[in-house]
């Protein structure tokens, strides 16, 4: 099935790209300077790469809402009231159980359903709300003087700078669990291939493709 086009792909290389280098430039300028210790690169350096990809992904991700708002790519965001708890017991299960028992998948891929019920949550949890708040707080960081200056007698950066750490920190694990759920296909880089042909492997026991 192809259910992965150009636009996707594409968004989706850039996005890892960027989301590796804010990683690594976020955490080098969160222990570079401790008793003269480098992470991986210099405090100025980090600030300088961390903010040009903060940009570039910024515009990245306005082009996946903007494209999932024209194309039909956004109904697989769309989630349903019905049966959506026992829907997610069951994925759960599966995980948990089912794929290591050979039980076929509950939810299987096709071109109406891209995600099974946990992947949909996580994706919208993390595609609608902590990428736009980590991009929100990110501006904040970048121009204090758009940031309160308290609220509760908390400092309005501090509480900013908390915000961005911890989605950072939310983002940075969903990156690892959404690169291992993605070597459980009926080989370890058969789901990979689908985000450079475009195709879903269907013939896949384990269908756990990604967005």
């Amino acid at each position: 099935m192809y259910l992965y086009p150009k636009w996707i792909r594409l968004w989706h290389v850039l996005n890892a790209i960027l989301f590796i280098i804010l990683i690594i430039t976020g955490l080098s300028m969160q222990y570079t300077g401790k008793k003269d210790y480098v992470l991986v690169v210099g405090f100025e350096e980090s600030v300088r790469w961390h903010n040009i990809s903060a940009i570039i992904l910024t515009v990245n991700y306005i082009f996946f809402v903007a494209g999932n708002i024209i194309t039909r790519n956004g109904r697989y965001y769309n989630i349903k009231r019905d049966n959506f708890f026992s829907d997610l017991f069951k994925q759960l299960r599966f995980y948990s159980w089912g794929m290591f028992q050979g039980e076929n998948h509950p939810f299987p891929v096709t071109m109406e359903r891209k995600f099974n019920p946990l992947q949909k949550i996580s994706y919208v949890l993390t595609m609608y709300l902590a990428l736009p708040l980590v991009i929100i707080s990110g501006i904040g960081l970048l121009f204090p003087e758009l940031v309160v200056d308290g609220f509760m007698g908390i400092s309005g950066m501090l509480l900013t700078d908390l915000l961005h750490i911890t989605m950072g920190f939310f983002l940075s694990l969903f990156m690892i669990i959404h690169i291992y759920t993605c070597t459980l296909g009926k080989k370890p880089g058969s789901l990979f291939r689908g985000m450079i042909t475009g195709y879903h492997a269907t013939e896949d026991h384990y269908d756990l493709e990604d967005h």
